[in-house]
């Protein structure tokens, strides 16, 4: 397994990550324990959740259930900010609710401290300076090592990392957003500002929610037990006559150098400046081990360029 820093901070990750959001949902606490074990035994240090995955708390209590001695040997992510509660009373990045929050999320994952504690929202309701001290508050107290943030908008990023310099305070070191072959829109704005301020990119959704497995067929109705089937709302985002024309040619493009498309999607994103690890759940154990493998592909500079014009059209 390629590990690599987490942009320019010295936390170490592994090239492809664990997206937890199936644990305690998806899949049972036994299912969930397969994957855990079948991705450590494969090299995977980064396992991501956050604190509303699973019906809230979910996610991370099946972690905490399940990693025991092994939480020393990896990179554990989660996340804040989004609503835990129906009423709108625990939610946000006040200081108030971070120092709650972070304890919740340890409780639940049995854990002393959070290798990367990440915004998952901005909070257009609590001042950026107030955020940033309570996370360096947690950083100096020992239950945080880094700090990240998802789904900031570009100026906000940039506005972090001046606020972070002015007050003196640990800055964030990731962003979480969502990129892929046929969603590149990061590429305008948010990506050259994290190459810009050394911020390590995270992609989720690297498969467009199961679009780049190959596994949907044009034209023909999603299987009842597919993402796609039990999610419309997602069928209807992601499969487009843009992007269906799309996937044919990068399917294509793929293999012609007998290659899958999921090898296309994952060696694509690893090869993008600022990616530190793809982010991607499982709810079987294979998924894991095709995961894993799907980055060994090292892609050209002519191969790339064919790439981008297949997926020019994505970022108009």
């Amino acid at each position: 397994m390629d590990i690599r820093n987490l942009g320019a901070s010295g936390l170490r990750v592994s090239a492809v990550g664990l997206g937890c959001n199936n644990f305690g949902q998806r899949t049972d606490l036994e299912t969930s324990r397969q994957v855990i074990h079948r991705a450590l035994d494969l090299g995977i240090t980064l396992f991501d959740t956050a604190d509303i995955y699973a019906g809230q708390g979910g996610s991370e209590t099946v972690l905490g259930t399940v990693l025991g001695d092994r939480r020393k040997d990896i990179v554990l992510a989660t996340k804040f900010s989004k609503p835990m509660a129906n009423d709108g009373t625990r939610q946000g990045a006040s200081r108030r609710y971070i120092m709650n929050a972070v304890e919740a999320s340890l409780k639940r994952l049995k854990t002393d401290w959070i290798d990367l504690y990440q915004q998952h929202d901005y909070d257009p309701l609590t001042p950026l300076e107030e955020t940033l001290r309570a996370l360096d508050d947690l950083i100096r107290q020992g239950k945080v090592r880094y700090v990240g943030n998802s789904n900031f908008p570009a100026w906000r990023i940039a506005e972090a990392e001046f606020t972070a310099r002015a007050m003196n305070v640990n800055r964030f070191v990731s962003c979480q957003d969502e990129y892929s072959l046929v969603v590149r829109d990061i590429e305008k704005d948010l990506l050259p500002a994290a190459q810009e301020y050394g911020l390590g990119l995270l992609p989720f959704f690297p498969l467009a929610s199961g679009l780049l497995t190959g596994k949907y067929q044009r034209g023909a109705t999603a299987p009842a037990d597919t993402r796609f089937g039990k999610a419309p709302a997602l069928r209807d985002r992601y499969v487009t006559p843009r992007n269906e024309d799309m996937v044919e040619k990068l399917k294509a493009f793929a293999q012609a150098r007998r290659h899958s498309l999921l090898e296309l999607a994952f060696s694509w994103l690893a090869a993008r400046p600022q990616v530190a690890s793809v982010i991607a759940g499982a709810t079987r154990s294979e998924q894991i081990e095709q995961n894993v493998k799907a980055i060994a592909w090292k892609l050209g500079s002519e191969e790339m360029a064919e790439i981008d014009a297949i997926t020019q059209g994505v970022t108009t």
